[in-house]
């Protein structure tokens, strides 16, 4: 039976913990979401934790279990299928029984649904009322996608005391094959860019390639930030047989958690490549998988298998989603940050939670305290930065690392440190210390900070969890990292899920009313990216890095060109029309007053 989304928007990965559980909250309501796969710690306790409330057998899973990383994933995905599928039925029930729960439901549904003007006639019929609208349930109805995410990046190699383990036990390794080996029939969302040895690791599971049906009970997703991206990344999955089923595109910088800033290109224009250009993606990725499946003697399609598009990053009002889904013809819209002021949707504490609702534009930031060295959205205030300080104050800088998911630096030691670890941070500010002679008192103070910065994610980016569902935290103190886009600054109030939908897709607003424009606030983060880079130059300047800021600079400008193109000739934001192209205008002229330098003539 094909299934019909009920929604038009998904809840995106967000952090370690903040989505850890949103299926079991709202996957009955036709809502999908995403799981972060990268601390099995987390799913352990949180599966100790549902089995508990649910009255579910568990026995643990310890790190004595030969492969209990995969292990401590399968079993959790696995029971957050059961506890779904057991609350989708009962949702059925009482929708079937009760008049005002059914009203409610079709509340939070599109005006677009055919499934709600469906429903909408059988309520306005009245005539056999109940077994109808239980047929109707059941053969329209379906749970929201309980879907994983995997860092591809997060693949630290492994240890059984000196010796390194094989390649398979590497972190998402070993991820992958804990959603692989689970009876979840939805897909991985690989985000962070392409890791070839992990996407070759795919082709050791056949719920991967398409059966003699041309199904997949496994897919492939991949969270991208230009067309180019996308299309290597998937050609190099085809020539391995495996399709890639949705393409996942995130703004660069307005977005949540790690920001990958594309060269320049802004969101409207990489949708618009993506339109134009869907088919050649669709029919490059087909005849490539086609050659690899017959080589390995496998069923293979005929006709290219379904490929989806969707988008997310930074949108906040139904005119903007509506717009998304019309002019660039997107199958779904992320929606992430402002689900973190839903308590149904997301696990957050109510000291973060309370943290986000006071906060303003300035507070959120663009940082550097991801171990990555990747930048980071973050907020000014949370309790993971006044311990950090703290520490640094102390002379104590840095994390007890007791979890090591981003020991990835092979610098000192072969097994990987984290750049936030106290280990590390004592070693690079004994270097800087030995030379301390020979440089000036700011140039040592903004190497301290650079060194002392990094916070630890691991423990961090979990912490909310623990704190909402009084999991005793053990080992040093790190507060809470949370990693919201800038969009949330315009949120300001803890609202349900059912006035967060209707925000969605009905305009019964929640915002702030000085919100500016999706667009617009991309263009003001990529110019002021673009500014800062321009201003924090350290070394000699090469043609190399010349080159590409022209390139970054004249890409923002054909953007801003292809905006005024667009709102000039579409029917949406006309009541703000003048002021955004005003905006757009703004910016364009900051962006030319920001010298690019030049090679000083020898």
């Amino acid at each position: 039976m094909t299934k019909t989304p009920l929604h038009t928007f998904h809840i995106p990965v967000m952090g370690l913990a903040y989505t850890i559980d949103s299926p079991i909250r709202v996957a009955q309501y036709g809502i999908s979401s995403v799981i972060a796969l990268a601390d099995d710690d987390l799913i352990e306790k949180m599966r100790n934790f549902y089995s508990t409330k649910f009255n579910i057998p568990y026995e643990e899973i310890t790190q004595k279990f030969h492969d209990y990383r995969a292990e401590r994933i399968t079993s959790y995905l696995n029971l957050v299928d059961k506890i779904v599928k057991e609350k989708f039925e009962n949702f059925k029930t009482e929708l079937a029984e009760s008049k005002t729960s059914l009203e409610n439901f079709i509340s939070m549904l599109p005006n677009t649904s055919d499934i709600k003007k469906g429903f909408q006639n059988l309520l306005d019929d009245g005539i056999s009322f109940k077994e109808n609208i239980q047929n109707y349930i059941e053969s329209h109805l379906f749970p929201g996608e309980i879907d994983v995410n995997i860092m591809t990046k997060l693949d630290k190699d492994n240890f059984e005391k000196n010796e390194q383990l094989p390649v398979e036990f590497n972190d998402a390794h070993a991820a992958l094959r804990g959603f692989a080996n689970s009876n979840l029939e939805s897909s991985v969302v690989l985000s962070a860019g392409m890791n070839p040895r992990l996407f070759g690791y795919f082709e050791n599971f056949a719920a991967f390639f398409p059966n003699e049906k041309n199904e997949l009970k496994k897919k492939i997703i991949l969270k991208v930030s230009d067309f180019r991206s996308a299309m290597i990344q998937g050609n190099f999955l085809a020539k391995k047989g495996l399709w890639v089923s949705e393409y996942r595109i995130e703004s660069g910088l307005n977005c949540g958690g790690h920001a990958f800033a594309t060269d320049g290109l802004l969101l409207g224009t990489i949708l618009e490549e993506f339109r134009q250009k869907k088919e050649q993606l669709v029919q490059s990725a087909h005849d490539l998988m086609i050659k690899a499946l017959q080589a390995k003697n496998q069923a293979f399609p005929e006709k290219p298998l379904e490929l989806k598009i969707t988008v997310q990053g930074g949108v906040g009002t139904s005119e903007e989603h509506e717009f998304l889904l019309d002019e660039y013809k997107v199958d779904a819209v992320g929606w992430g940050s402002p689900f973190l002021l839903v308590p149904e949707a997301t696990s957050v504490d109510q000291e973060t939670r309370n943290l986000l609702m006071n906060a303003k534009e300035d507070d959120f930031y663009l940082s550097n305290i991801s171990p990555l060295g990747v930048p980071f959205n973050t907020l000014k205030g949370t309790t993971n930065e006044f311990l950090k300080q703290k520490r640094i104050h102390e002379n104590k800088a840095g994390s007890s690392c007791p979890k090591k998911f981003l020991a990835l630096s092979k610098e000192y030691d072969p097994h990987g440190i984290c750049t936030a670890s106290k280990k590390y941070q004592d070693i690079k500010l004994e270097e800087l210390e030995n030379k301390k002679d020979s440089l000036s008192a700011e140039d040592f103070e903004k190497s301290k900070i650079k060194i002392t910065e990094k916070s630890c994610l691991c423990v961090g980016l979990a912490n909310a969890s623990y704190l909402e569902n009084d999991i005793k935290i053990k080992g040093q103190a790190q507060g809470v990292v949370i990693c919201p886009g800038p969009n949330l600054a315009y949120f300001d109030q803890e609202v349900s899920l059912k006035e967060m939908v209707q925000h969605i897709y009905q305009g019964k607003s929640v915002l702030r009313t000085d919100r500016p424009n999706l667009f617009v606030k991309e263009l003001k983060m990529y110019v002021d990216y673009f500014r800062n880079e321009i201003e924090n130059i350290s070394g000699e300047v090469t043609a190399i890095q010349i080159k590409k800021w022209n390139s970054f600079k004249a890409n923002i400008l054909e953007g801003i060109e292809y905006y005024h193109k667009l709102f000039s000739s579409t029917f949406y934001f006309k009541t703000d029309e003048r002021k955004i192209k005003d905006q757009f205008d703004f910016y364009k002229t900051e962006l030319n007053a920001i010298q690019i330098p030049t090679l000083e003539l020898v």
